[in-house]
């Protein structure tokens, strides 16, 4: 998540046209326009933006890595898929028998002395019995729809194989459709010589174009024949390396121009054990990400159960990020694990030996990335291909830790080894995994008490939240930490969301003294195997797409300027508006009753009880999940796996009330969700008791699916026992009591702003950059002011991107994209019409 600069040429395809400063005439149900007025001091200079301001933010969620940008066409090459990774995997996951001209054998996945190697600990045994006629194998089905082949495009196959046959075993090895009637390439003929392993190799060149191929390894013979690593590579892999990165990917990333590549993830740094693949830990498969499994051949790298549930490889290794970072010209920026697990873990381990390792690895990793050709990790990097170092300059220890205590003491550790032996990296620490709440704070203090450099931001919001808080780092100290924005987005892929995200860079770029980071989150997800929504590109086993985010986002990172001008703005804004709506009960994979519900008016009027006594007839399910039902007087929600189980009652026009009820655990993994607010499944508040795996309460604000947290703290609730939950609503203001005790409350007052603004010079280039979201339905009549003193040229080149808000681009259909133009009659002082749902950018020439 992140971005850069604007060249000639911003988007292919385009057509320039000349127009007036009018804007084309708008339809008749057009709504009115609104005036603005952008006041800049285009002599006047403000923030320097750090070149690497806007980056990507790389983690393996999503299949971005196997099945994505990793170019392996083969699933489960090594046969390491197992349950521990995900319930319904096993070693053939993938792979299927196959025969032919009546062949005939059995296949088994085996973990014993015979394997490839220790860290590669399962592979396939073959028995053969096709006495002299036919062959058998195994069959492989790749990603998606199976695996993509072009016409005329190289594809490089290898093996590593073992025999007892003593005449050796024949392998066929063909491209071919499912039931084997169609083949896309002239088969390759392989020989395995003896019974010790060895990689075989050979190429195919496609005969046809299709996303469903299958791959066949078929061997003739008796006997025993074991196999492992079977791959599948395009030799057209971005910048044309060996183990290398799907073309369309990697160039959609660069296309972004990224000042810097943060990799590897995310929750898979910091989640599972933190002890190494070997056999004193008993090989963990569950295991942080360790850069170390992560470099050299890989069938020597150890595969991992990737925390988003599927099997990691590992083939995207440390190297390859470094390597990848390096082509596309972005600063590598990797995270280490501070043995402190989060995302929901919240554990601190208390190994010292342990935590020393650790940061011995983070020393040698440095080394690695920049030691000389005769250091053992450079020397390593040189054997790989690459004896210059990478440049790393910043790394980051940690991620989105809810222990801010315990994560600090470690970190200071690690901060201090590495400025001993390498004081002019920058190590950054990070502030949870949220915008706000008990964690937040007490981590910020902690970083100022500790003299932390930069410090890693983290949220996901509602649009309206980006549109609320686009001067959140208006009052952060310029003298203090610097931020990175290290994972941000809207909950959502629709042009609105964009626009939303957009109207928040402009305030990250007029705070560029103290936001120098920002990366959007995630990055890409394979359409079929999705952890995670919204993301920046999407893909299939042969497309792939930007989202409309992605559109906006490339804007920014293209265009971003050297320099921020002062500027400021006047308009309309929309005002906030009092809580209203119904009530609701929820449960999230957690069973709990609920009884005794009653809403009162501010006067003390009764508007809603019910005691469940007769049935819960008055309750609506809105979510559509869950399992509710009246026993013994209460009513009940009993499916433990069942996500937001959602109900509603009452009147959504209600304001101004009080709403007591008294809720029990009763067994599973949280606590209890009561909402108020509640308009429909995707609008609502709702406090949320015992969450994150009961570590953590907080109230979140839903609004068109996408939530918000406004306020949190850590809490948990205990089995069987029963709290009185009261929640009063005054106009904006939200006071919450449990078991008689206020336990927080906050005033949702906010004021909207869909007009934002930013103005940037490019110095090369004489330029203004002016920047404009108009994120409402309405257009936005501007005078633009450039102040006095300043010349520019008649013309400038206007780049626009627009359309209905609830717009995205999809695999068939991509309308949200940018179009270019010359417009005429810039001045010192000129008059601008935006469009609704639009964001807008002008160069300005100066003279």
């Amino acid at each position: 998540m992140r971005t850069h600069r604007l060249v000639a040429g911003l988007v292919t395809g385009l057509v320039t046209t000349t127009l007036s400063t009018s804007t084309p005439a708008l339809g008749a149900d057009a709504a009115p326009a609104l005036d603005y007025t952008i006041n800049v001091d285009a002599t006047g200079t403000g923030p320097a933006i750090d070149p690497a301001m806007y980056g990507v933010f790389f983690e393996d969620i999503n299949r971005a890595a196997d099945g994505g940008l990793y170019a392996e066409l083969v699933q489960n090459r090594s046969f390491e898929y197992l349950p521990v990774d995900n319930g319904s995997y096993t070693g053939l996951t993938s792979w299927s028998p196959v025969s032919s001209s009546g062949g005939s054998g059995s296949i088994a996945t085996v973990s014993d002395d015979a394997r490839l190697n220790e860290r590669n600990r399962t592979y396939l045994k073959v028995t053969l019995t096709n006495a002299g006629a036919g062959t058998y194998g195994v069959l492989n089905s790749g990603y998606n729809t199976g695996i993509a082949l072009e016409a005329g495009k190289a594809y490089d196959f290898s093996v590593w194989a073992r025999t007892d046959a003593a005449g050796g075993t024949p392998l066929t090895i063909t491209l071919r459709n499912q039931d084997g009637t169609t083949r896309y390439a002239a088969p390759v003929a392989l020989s395995v010589q003896d019974d010790a392993w060895r990689r075989y190799t050979g190429t195919f060149v496609a005969t046809g174009t299709t996303d469903a191929a299958r791959l066949a390894v078929e061997a003739g013979g008796d006997g025993t024949l074991r196999l492992d690593m079977v791959s599948l590579f395009p030799r057209d892999t971005f910048e044309g390396r060996p183990n290398g990165l799907r073309k369309d990917l990697a160039e959609k990333i660069g296309a972004l121009r990224p000042g810097f590549v943060r990799f590897p993830g995310g929750c898979i740094v910091n989640t599972g054990s933190m002890y190494g693949y070997d056999a004193a830990s008993g090989y963990p498969r569950a295991r942080a990400y360790q850069w170390k499994d992560t470099i050299g051949p890989v069938e020597e790298r150890a595969t991992n159960a990737n925390f988003w549930g599927y099997n990691q490889s590992n083939g995207l290794g440390y190297y390859e990020y470094f390597q990848f970072s390096e082509d596309i010209g972005a600063k590598p920026v990797p995270v280490v694990p501070a043995l402190v697990t989060g995302c929901g873990q919240n554990r601190a381990v208390d190994d010292e030996a342990l935590l020393q390792r650790h940061i011995q690895d983070t020393l040698d990793l440095i080394e690695f990335a920049n030691g000389a050709v005769t250091s053992t990790w450079g020397a390593k990097r040189a054997a790989m291909g690459h004896p210059a170092p990478f440049g790393l300059d910043r790394i980051e220890v940690g991620n989105e830790e809810n222990l801010p205590d315990a994560f600090m003491a470690r970190f200071v550790k690690f901060r201090d080894a590495i400025a001993a032996k390498y004081p002019d990296i920058t190590v950054i620490s990070n502030s949870g995994p949220d915008d706000m709440g008990t964690t937040f704070d007490r981590a910020w203090e902690l970083n100022r008490a500790n003299g932390v450099e930069m410090v890693d931001e983290h949220y996901y919001n509602d649009p309206s939240w980006f549109l609320q808080n686009n001067k959140r780092y208006d009052s952060y100290d310029r003298s203090g930490a610097k931020v990175w924005l290290g994972e941000y987005a809207s909950w959502d892929n629709k042009l609105y969301n964009a626009l939303a995200e957009g109207a928040y860079l402009t305030g990250l770029e007029r705070n560029a003294d103290v936001v120098t980071m920002a990366s959007y989150a995630p990055l890409l997800a394979n359409i079929d195997y999705v952890q995670w929504r919204p993301d920046l590109i999407w893909f299939d086993n042969d497309q792939s797409w930007g989202s409309a985010n992605y559109e906006v986002q490339k804007l920014f990172m293209t265009n971003v300027g050297d320099r921020v001008v002062p500027s400021t703005s006047s308009g309309a804004v929309k005002a906030p508006e009092p809580v209203t709506g119904a009530v609701g009960l929820s449960t999230w994979r957690t069973a709990a009753k609920y009884d005794d519900v009653a809403v009162t008016s501010a006067d003390g009027t009764p508007l809603f009880s019910d005691d469940f006594s007769n049935g819960a007839d008055r309750w609506t399910p809105i979510a559509g999940r869950g399992a509710w039902s009246v026993v013994d007087g209460a009513y009940v929600q009993s499916d433990t796996g069942a996500e937001n189980t959602m109900v509603e009652a009452g009147d959504e026009s209600w304001r101004d009330y009080d709403l007591s009820v008294k809720a029990t655990k009763l067994s599973g993994a949280e606590g209890f969700l009561v909402g108020f607010g509640v308009k429909d499944s995707g609008n609502y508040y709702w406090w949320n008791l015992g969450g994150w795996n009961n570590t953590q309460g907080a109230v979140e604000k839903a609004v068109n699916g996408g939530k918000t947290t406004l306020i949190a703290k850590p809490n948990t609730i205990e089995t069987g026992r029963t709290y009185d939950i009261r929640i009063q609503i005054r106009d904006t203001k939200v006071t919450l009591l449990l078991d008689g005790q206020v336990w927080g409350s906050f005033d949702d007052n906010a004021v909207t702003e869909p007009f934002a603004q930013v103005v940037t010079r490019d110095v090369a280039s004489k330029q203004l950059i002016i920047k404009v979201v108009n994120a409402q339905d309405a257009p936005a009549r501007t005078t633009i002011n450039l102040g006095a003193g300043v010349r520019v040229m008649d013309k400038a080149q206007m780049t626009v991107i627009s359309g209905d808000p609830q717009q995205l681009n999809t695999r068939t259909a991509q309308p949200i994209k940018p179009m270019t133009s010359t417009i005429k009659g810039v001045a010192p002082t000129f008059t601008r019409i935006f469009e609704p749902n639009s964001v807008t950018f002008i160069r300005v020439q100066t003279r």
